[in-house]
């Protein structure tokens, strides 16, 4: 594989390419006859980038087709058109691109920072009028091959990711260009979809397999035609329990709740696919409906069997056809059909609830599943009798995990703890944690430790001296002018703040683009030092203010409990 990034300013360019096989580096600055040489050479290799499906390929193509850079960079990023516009011939030429950005809300600085290492900006303005000297252009060098050092690193960390995008061409036998496309984009050319338009996105039905009484007023609310509308939403309380049913899935849950007990996690396996296979529900672009069919059995066979390394791209397509259906630019585009899945299955869990609300605590409800607080340990047979009959009758099947502890700020912040001790989170507060996604990480362990180990705040923050353990990183958007450190105007507008004890040190600012007063970046202390460099092995300063982080903790701990029933 080789690693690319390309720099273009208005009369100079450059790429980096780093070769993993012959752990070579290549430097190319203005060069087309050595860009093109080079290409020559590896056009049967696959080239990986950061976000380079959308930027650093055009760039490339552009120069082997002797066009200007800068104009394409403008296109792109002044104009913000997409790269395969500025010219027809970028479709003829081949070129097997695999982009490492599979978060497009993160950039590579923001993941730069999460792992702790250098996100220092270069001085060199990318506004220069003029050609760069020799000592600009080693500058914008280093910078340049630090991101593809970085871009690398990226990749193994989630290198599960291209792990899987080679997967899907392995087992369904497609040509190594399409690495270049999305996982959706591989789905709907391996159901063979064609897109087709439409316009009777709202004629859904409602499946007769679901049987509401009591809460067949929700049931009407989605076939009264004025409520056809993606900006409406029902908020009703069901079983005891707010909830919002709209137009992209169900959502339920007690607000500052902790439970301890017998609690059941009621999963529908694989619901949205079983949906779409059970009641005709799949893309109306797909010609031949036997393959998502075949795909599903394989899938399932294999997971029984415990393979879950070779099932995964099939789970990719299984999973990937309900938003790609929603995708107005994918092949498998079928609003009607979305809709179908949707609104029925939020229904079936609401006729599941329905059955079984009498009986037990509704503790929380969701897009795929739903969460009750049972009696005693006697009851699970019973519980587990009402979910069979609703199974038989809709044809889904539940999987049921046994929960010993909930801990529940709201239905898009919680803690569980397992009857097997594992630990399952969702949300801001105490998600999971990884080297991609690495803020406040001392927080996220207090909180955890405090609600399933009992370990105070004070004893895990102040126990630890790993200066990365403390980081909020801060994105200053292209809406903003620059940030400020107090008075003082930084050149980066990825920033890694710590929380400081000491009076010298100021509070961070940003400055929009439409106005001169700042604005305090949200979250972060009123006084704090930056680290922007390398902090792999640093141990916290004295200045470190680690009270702040236990008063953060202590804050989040009762936005958790509340009024806690």
């Amino acid at each position: 594989m080789l690693f690319y990034d390309f720099e273009v300013f208005k009369h100079d360019w450059l790429v980096v390419i780093k070769d993993t096989n012959s752990k070579k580096t290549t430097t190319i600055v203005n060069d087309p006859e050595q860009l093109k040489q080079f290409y020559e050479e590896h056009k049967t290799d696959i080239w990986a980038g950061y976000n380079s499906r959308s930027y650093d390929q055009y760039i490339l193509k552009g120069i082997l087709c002797d066009f200007n850079p800068a104009d394409i960079n403008n296109h792109i990023i002044v104009k913000k058109l997409g790269g395969w516009q500025y010219s027809c011939l970028f479709w003829k030429m081949q070129f097997y691109n695999y982009d490492v950005m599979t978060n497009k809300f993160f950039g590579l600085k923001q993941l730069e920072g999460f792992m702790g290492n250098n996100i220092k900006e270069s001085d060199i303005s990318f506004t220069i009028d003029r050609k760069l000297s020799e000592n600009e252009l080693e500058e914008v060098i280093k910078y340049c091959n630090h991101d593809v050092e970085q871009t690398m690193q990226v990749f193994v960390n989630q290198i599960e990711e291209f792990n899987s995008h080679m997967g899907l061409i392995k087992m369904f036998k497609l040509p190594l260009k399409y690495i270049n496309k999305t996982k959706a984009q591989l789905s709907a050319i391996i159901l063979g979809a064609d897109k087709v338009e439409r316009d009777d996105e709202f004629e859904y039905e409602i499946v007769d397999t679901i049987k509401i009484h009591k809460y067949r007023h929700i049931l009407e609310w989605y076939k009264n035609p004025l409520n056809k509308d993606y900006k409406k939403k029902l908020d009703i309380e069901v079983a005891g329990v707010p909830h919002t049913f709209a137009w992209g899935g169900l959502h339920g849950a007690r607000q500052n709740y902790i439970g301890e007990g017998i609690l059941v996690n009621s999963d529908v396996g694989s619901f949205y696919p079983s949906l779409m296979l059970q009641y005709d529900f799949q893309s109306r672009n797909i010609g031949d409906k036997t393959k998502f069919q075949n795909i599903y059995d394989t899938r399932m066979k294999l997971k029984h069997e415990g393979k879950k390394k070779e099932q995964q791209p099939l789970k990719i397509v299984l999973n990937s056809t309900y938003g790609a259906m929603k995708d107005k630019y994918n092949n498998l585009y079928d609003p009607r059909q979305a809709n179908n899945v949707c609104i029925n299955g939020q229904l079936m869990l609401l006729d599941l609830i329905e059955k079984l609300e009498d009986k037990w605590q509704l503790i929380q409800s969701n897009t795929d599943g739903v969460m009750f607080k049972l009696n005693s340990e006697n009851d699970l047979e019973e519980y587990k009798s009402i979910c069979n009959k609703w199974c038989k009758r809709t044809r889904m099947t539940l999987d049921h995990d046994i929960i010993k502890k909930v801990v529940q700020k709201d239905v898009n912040n919680y803690l569980i703890v397992m009857d097997n001790g594992k630990v399952k989170s969702k949300g801001s507060y105490v998600k999971e944690l990884n080297k991609l996604d690495n803020d406040l990480p001392i927080v996220n362990k207090a909180l955890k430790d405090y609600f399933v180990k009992n370990i105070p705040v004070e004893t895990t923050i102040n126990s630890c001296n790993d200066l990365i353990e403390f980081q909020k990183i801060v994105k200053v958007s292209g809406k903003y002018k620059y940030a400020l450190h107090g008075d003082k105007i930084l050149k980066e507008k990825i920033l890694r703040v710590f929380a400081s004890r000491s009076k010298a040190d100021k509070g961070v600012y940003k400055v929009h683009n439409n106005k001169d007063t700042p604005d305090k970046i949200a979250n972060t202390p009123e006084r704090c030092f930056i680290e922007n460099g390398d902090l792999n092995g640093v141990k916290v300063p004295r200045k470190l203010d680690k009270q702040y982080y236990i008063n953060l903790a202590k804050k989040r701990i009762s936005d958790f409990i509340g009024r806690s029933n």
